[in-house]
């Protein structure tokens, strides 16, 4: 079974960066799209940024272009999302999850299949 575990996150001020990282076990990572997305307290989950299995397609939620990156490296068998630039809007819990889908989709926790259990990132004003 393919089993994800995120790790990276934690406390940081306002303008500060982390780098999550979501490494994969059981399962190649080569054959499905990654997404990661986040959940504050009292809100729906979010996508924040997805990729396609071979690396080449990316979207970024509006709230993050030009801040998160996305990147994946298959030989790790981990993606990773470098975020920059960090506000006190971006605290939630960040979640990895792989679709059995390679390609694209939209970007939406449905289209997911398997979540890993998710790391806090806390933004101070």
């Amino acid at each position: 079974q393919l089993r994800l575990v995120e790790s990276g996150g934690g406390l940081v001020q306002s303008g500060g960066s982390l780098r999550l990282s979501c490494v994969a076990s059981g399962y190649s990572l080569d054959f499905y799209a990654i997404g990661w997305f986040r959940q504050a307290p009292g809100k729906e989950r979010e996508g924040v940024s997805c990729v396609s299995s071979n690396g080449e397609n990316t979207y970024y939620a509006d709230s993050v272009k030009g801040r998160f990156t996305i990147s994946r490296d298959n030989a790790k068998n981990t993606v990773y999302l470098e975020m920059h630039g960090l506000k006190p809007e971006d605290t939630a819990v960040y979640s990895c999850a792989a679709d059995s889908a390679a390609f694209l989709r939209q970007c939406k926790a449905f289209e997911y299949d398997w979540w890993g259990q998710g790391t806090q990132v806390t933004v101070s004003s």
